[in-house]
């Protein structure tokens, strides 16, 4: 890496159950936070901080997603979309993007992650790393991925649900990321995770073990993971223009 990064791809495919009634007719991304799906803001954001095409992997209620951004000509992007029909993990996802990739960098992002659209102006340059990997501070790291880091804030581990009993870190995976198209020989040797999924983690870890530079970015501004009812009816209350603008 070290050009400035020109694709992204965005992880849109999911129902999102604990969302309950509230996507039982769109998909999760499409949920909308002051009047505008989460979705659009993700790639307002990613287009703001230079990048020119997205690809959206979609899949329950797609055509939701594709009839409302099209090929992107209204969000001053190219939008494309492949189709990700088994729903077993963000590995399995990733892998679709690797004819859009091929061999440039790109941005990932998950497609119900809410930031400050500065957020992604250090992932869209990035420094020289075979991965960055966005991490929060926070007091809980049970709901989602914990992140290890070395004293170069460089990226060692990272864990799915960790017990809280056996967590040793404060650093959450923030679920944005920047890719060098190397990672995709280790989507390939991906097996499933004890949840039964091909987990995109377990790739990063490998490249990390491997003793590859994995670069922490912390989110400091404003970041949201728009996972249930409870955060959606928050940020519909309490959305700040910093954050929804």
């Amino acid at each position: 890496m070290g050009e400035p990064v020109k694709k992204a791809v965005i992880l849109a495919a999911g129902r999102g159950t604990r969302m309950r009634e509230l996507t039982a007719a769109i998909p999760k991304p499409m949920v909308l936070v002051c009047g505008k799906p989460v979705l659009q803001y993700i790639i307002e954001g990613l287009r703001d901080a230079g990048v020119e095409r997205v690809l959206l992997v979609v899949g329950y209620r797609k055509e939701t997603i594709i009839d409302y951004f099209e090929r992107g000509s209204g969000f001053g992007v190219q939008i494309d979309y492949a189709e990700q029909v088994t729903q077993d993990g963000t590995g399995s996802a990733v892998e679709l993007a690797k004819s859009f990739c091929q061999d440039n960098s790109f941005i990932l992002s998950y497609g119900d992650i809410l930031v400050d659209r500065t957020c992604y102006l250090p992932l869209a340059n990035p420094e020289d790393a075979e991965i960055l990997v966005t991490v929060r501070r926070m007091d809980d790291v049970t709901q989602g991925g914990a992140v290890y880091v070395n004293g170069a804030f460089e990226v060692v581990d990272l864990r799915e649900k960790q017990p809280r009993d056996e967590i040793r870190t404060p650093w959450y995976n923030g679920g944005i990321y920047t890719f060098n198209s190397s990672i995709f020989s280790y989507i390939a040797r991906l097996e499933k995770s004890p949840r039964g999924e091909y987990e995109l983690t377990d790739a990063i870890r490998a490249v990390a073990r491997e003793g590859k530079k994995v670069k922490a970015i912390e989110i400091k501004g404003k970041w949201a993971d728009v996972r249930d009812p409870e955060v959606l009816a928050e940020l519909n209350t309490n959305g700040t223009p910093s954050l929804l603008r």
